[in-house]
């Protein structure tokens, strides 16, 4: 494409060029716009998608579209190939064709050459078992196939077909339980969706009612404040206004008093009244009263306070079960295995408690019992959701975490975490880590409870480890396709790990 718009064959315009090249002028054979320098080709890509997509629209020959190569005049359907010829046949043709041994006839097919030996260019006849190679008579019998252990094609074949069977049965089994775990999964989803909207709901309620009894109790309690505020001024001010009339009548007699005082008349002064009767000692240290004015709120206020914190109460409750996680189950009743229990670990009598400790407990030699340090739990699970708690020692080293029934029982490969058949939280030297099949992910050092929790998800292949702090703190998640029963697990060196109670404050954060 030139600089103008126009498109041209790279052939073609190269050549238009090199003419113009004596007289320095370039020009585009279309419009003939001038150019004072060599024009530089260009790709027009626009174009070249269109015929791209074109030619990928094209309709392709197919098998079934394969015309006999004798039938020159118009092309008719072929119905058989000759494997020696490498020739397609129509109907009429296979007649008239060779019946030696050699001219195998075949289903119609464009690679006929495929169907041939590569090396001895003769049909394909045969299967090498131990080089899993089609070969022809010759390979079996001079080449480097000689000797080797050979089927027919046709049995060969079979022989695959069934196993391929019997893999596509168990591929349908499978197809068939992960149907089932995703109906299940979408269920439980659909469930959790429920709750959530449900749970919502009974929240926005008990707000909106909480919002609503506050605003009413508030509009009381102030209405309840401006009415006792106006009544303590009006009695304030009649009482101010009582102190001011005595105030006054203080001040007239005081004035007597003095003047009687000044007068140098003795016989004026004592003609006066009695000047007992100027005070009124009966009014002495009788101030009134300017308390007991206080009100108490009406008693249907303190049924809505009540109320109210009934409501908030509830309210509390709810928020605590949903900080707990609204969709984990009740926490699982894990008792340890003592038929698993390493030799020396001790096991408490409520199978709760697992001890290290130096002295021999001389349990029996079984199959089923641990060689180092382990013990697993009773119980297996096989689907749900599940949690169990862990309080461990300060002091040595430990691993929690889950397994299947099928783990070794001997050598240290066998501990949790190192293999593929379970999954552990270790702590060593104050270091924390996730680890799973010897592979081990560093987690941060700054733990500071003594407390774990492992929460397992069976359906979503989830085994999570949380410290128990406040809040609840999220610590390493393994992620697997579980296959067998996973039970509880612990491995403890120098240490102590206990199987504490639930605690409905401490599930799973949603």
């Amino acid at each position: 494409m030139l600089r103008c718009g126009h498109n041209f064959c790279r052939v073609c315009i190269d050549r238009v060029l090199d003419t113009q090249d004596e007289s320095g002028v370039y020009s585009c054979p279309e419009c003939r716009e001038e150019f004072l320098e060599r024009l530089t080709l260009m790709k027009n890509f626009v174009l070249r998608k269109i015929m791209e997509n074109f030619l990928l629209t094209q309709p392709t020959q197919s098998e079934t579209e394969i015309c006999c190569t004798y039938c020159v005049d118009s092309p008719v359907p072929a119905v058989r190939s000759c494997l020696h010829c490498e020739a397609s046949l129509c109907d009429k043709h296979p007649r008239s064709h060779s019946k030696s041994p050699e001219h195998v006839l075949s289903d119609p097919s464009t690679s006929l050459e495929k169907r041939k030996c590569s090396v001895h260019k003769k049909i394909l006849e045969y299967y090498c078992t131990e080089d899993a190679a089609c070969i022809c008579a010759s390979c079996s019998l001079a080449g480097k196939h000689r000797g080797h252990q050979v089927e027919l094609l046709d049995e060969a074949s079979e022989k695959k077909n069934k196993k391929l069977r019997n893999v596509l049965q168990k591929l349908t089994i499978k197809r068939k339980k992960t149907e089932e775990r995703v109906q299940s999964l979408e269920e439980r989803r659909r469930k959790a969706q429920e709750k959530a909207a449900g749970e919502a709901e009974r929240v926005t309620a008990l707000c909106t009612d909480i919002r609503r009894r506050v605003d009413d109790l508030e509009k009381k309690v102030l209405s309840e404040i401006s009415r006792q505020e106006k009544e303590e001024s009006l009695s304030l001010s009649a009482l101010i206004h009582q102190l001011e009339i005595k105030k006054d009548e203080l001040s007239r007699k005081m004035r007597h008093i003095e003047e009687l005082c000044n007068m140098t008349d003795p016989l004026t002064v004592l003609q006066e009244p009695d000047t007992g009767d100027l005070c009124d000692p009966e009014e002495e240290g009788g101030d009134e009263d300017t308390g007991g004015h206080d009100k108490q709120l009406h008693d249907g206020d303190d049924l809505d306070v009540a109320v109210i914190s009934h409501t908030l109460h509830t309210l509390c409750e709810v928020i605590s079960g949903i900080r707990s996680g609204i969709y984990v189950e009740g926490p699982a009743d894990i008792l340890l295995d003592v038929n698993t229990a390493a030799n020396n670990l001790l096991i408490s009598d409520d199978l709760k408690t697992a001890t290290w400790t130096k002295k021999e407990q001389n349990r029996p030699e079984t199959a089923e019992r641990f060689q180092y340090n382990q013990v697993m739990s009773r119980r297996g699970f096989t689907s749900g959701r599940h949690y169990w708690d862990v309080e461990s020692s300060r002091s040595g080293w430990w691993r929690v975490g889950m397994c299947y029934p099928s783990i070794d029982r001997r050598g240290h490969h066998s501990l949790i975490g190192g293999n593929n058949k379970s999954w552990s939280f270790l702590r060593y030297n104050n270091q924390y880590s996730g680890r799973h099949d010897r592979k081990v992910i560093r987690l941060p050092d700054n733990v500071s409870s003594d407390r774990f929790r492992i929460c397992l998800d069976y359906e979503a292949g989830q085994l999570s480890f949380y410290e128990l702090c406040d809040p609840i703190r999220h610590l390493h998640t393994c992620t697997a396709t579980f296959s067998e029963p996973l039970h509880a697990a612990l491995c403890i060196w120098e240490a102590s790990v206990q199987i504490i109670k639930g605690n409905s404050s401490w599930k799973k954060p949603s």
